[in-house]
């Protein structure tokens, strides 16, 4: 636990008239700028994904009951993009940023700039590198990837494997998950056939990758580590063209609504649920007290090169078809029907 100063503090002022100040002109001029509830600055990647749109959910959801306002900017996985809304962000003069950084690596100027504007920084899903961060709120990302390669050492712990990861911050997810597989690498029992970054997290890439480790293997791949749903999702495209989707093991993260059908069909072997609206709402919760100077309850202290930076981290869930609908539809995170009116519209005549 540990307890922040706010930004914004009342203070007594005495007014004093111009005779006294023995001065023949003065003038004085106020800028009084009234905004009725503090200000939170938000950059996230997008609203493309069902991921980054339960976020926003979770956020405005949270922020309507501790009556604050938000703006909210989209990076779409652009440094430049991002950079420039942080500066505006700050130029408009919000009361705390949440960033989820484009590059961890390369942005500890942007927090440097809220700093000297007095705005409090939160990263957001990627810890920002080097920088003196006033909090970071995740899913703890080393157990995502520790959830991923367990599974799929269990479920492959002989074969050919193809690695897929994340550029920006996607090794934590891959370190995870080698302390699973490397062992088992190491005793020749997996063969890592290919191990690439995905640039971008674009599924294209993924889709571009499988295809050509599958061409130059010939189609002998038994697992793939895909770091979420999305490249999952391509990588089990690139799979259904040689008739090998649901034959080959593949991990995800995030629960989308398609892995969740792809899940139930058969195609792609588990996720790793992150209920993101509890994130957004945990951030912007947390926001709301350092803002107000009230104490924090922190999970970890994490080192990003610079500092030990205060932490929240949440706990994810394995999901696969044995705990599908408990653990995710179960939630409310989906309706049943949503998800399997349209896995078996032909057959309902809807």
């Amino acid at each position: 636990m540990y307890l922040s100063i706010p930004k914004n503090l009342n203070i007594l002022v005495k007014y004093v008239s111009k005779e006294s100040l023995n001065i023949e002109c003065l003038e004085i001029l106020y800028e009084c700028k009234y905004r009725e509830h503090e200000e939170i600055g938000v950059t996230i990647p997008n609203q493309r994904e069902a991921r980054w749109v339960r976020d926003k959910e979770g956020m405005e959801e949270e922020a309507k009951l501790d009556y604050v306002t938000l703006k909210i900017g989209y990076s779409e996985f652009n440094l430049k993009k991002q950079e420039e809304q942080v500066e505006d962000l700050i130029k408009e003069g919000v009361d705390l940023l949440i960033i989820t950084p484009v590059d961890p690596e390369e942005e500890a100027e942007l927090v440097k700039d809220a700093h000297k504007k007095l705005i409090k920084v939160i990263s957001y899903e990627e810890l920002i590198k080097n920088a003196d961060v006033d909090l970071y709120v995740a899913f703890d990302n080393l157990t995502i990837g520790e959830l991923q390669g367990k599974y799929l050492t269990k479920k492959v712990p002989r074969g050919n494997y193809i690695i897929l990861s994340g550029d920006s911050g996607g090794n934590t997810f891959k370190r995870g998950a080698m302390e699973y597989i490397q062992p088992l690498v190491s005793r020749g029992e997996i063969r890592i056939v290919t191990d690439e970054v995905v640039d971008d997290w674009d599924p294209k890439n993924a889709y571009d990758i499988v295809k050509d480790s599958l061409i130059k293997n010939n189609n002998r791949v038994n697992a793939v580590l895909a770091p979420n749903d999305a490249i999952a999702g391509a990588a089990i495209e690139a799979l259904k063209e040689k008739g090998l989707a649901g034959r080959v093991a593949i991990t995800g993260q995030d629960a989308d609504i398609d892995a969740i059908r792809r899940i139930i069909e058969g195609t792609q072997s588990m996720t790793v649920f992150k209920d993101s609206r509890q994130l957004g709402k945990t951030a912007i919760n947390a926001a709301v007290k350092l803002m107000r100077g009230e104490a924090i309850e922190t999970t970890n202290t994490i080192n990003n090169g610079k500092v030990d930076v205060p932490s929240i981290l949440l706990s994810p869930i394995s999901v696969d078809s044995s705990n599908v609908n408990t653990a995710v539809l179960g939630t409310g995170f989906y309706k049943f029907e949503d998800v399997y009116k349209r896995m078996y519209s032909n057959y309902l005549n809807v």
